[in-house]
């Protein structure tokens, strides 16, 4: 199982090839705010625990196996962005809180919250409803 750290990297990595076909090594540095030696490292890693497949000067391709876990991460990701803004958290907040969460949770968690959500989004009014309840404590403290 990926750490953390080696997940940032695979979601990112996924990300960049849905988006643009490929992942460089400059793309995924200034992505995720580091330095291109550490991507290099990383990438490395990811090879060696085969994740990806990376030729040095030639890029690099996610196995089957990144790109299940790549798409589960992204997934994972978009949920809680669901999640947080159903629940009526700040749009501003609600990358870093993501960036902040996700990680931590177990993916028994994440299947609980994406039924909770499937919930909301068979019937509208609930939505209404949980945002009726924010206003009303929200205006009492």
């Amino acid at each position: 199982m990926p750490t953390p750290s080696m997940e940032d990297y695979l979601e990112r990595i996924y990300k960049l090839i849905d988006e643009k076909g490929y992942a460089r090594v400059s793309d995924i540095a200034e992505g995720l705010e580091v330095h291109p030696s550490s991507v290099t490292k990383m990438i490395q890693k990811l090879d060696k625990d085969e994740y990806l497949i990376y030729e040095k000067y030639r890029g690099l391709i996610l196995t089957s196996k990144g790109k299940k876990i790549g798409k589960r991460l992204v997934d994972r990701h978009e949920l809680l962005e669901e999640f947080l803004t159903v629940i009526g958290v700040q749009q501003e907040n609600i990358y870093a809180d993501v960036e902040g969460i996700e990680h931590h949770l177990s993916w028994d968690s994440i299947t609980q919250i994406e039924i909770l959500l499937e919930y909301f989004r068979r019937d509208e009014q609930r939505i209404q409803q949980l945002r009726d309840v924010h206003k009303e404590l929200v205006s009492d403290s």
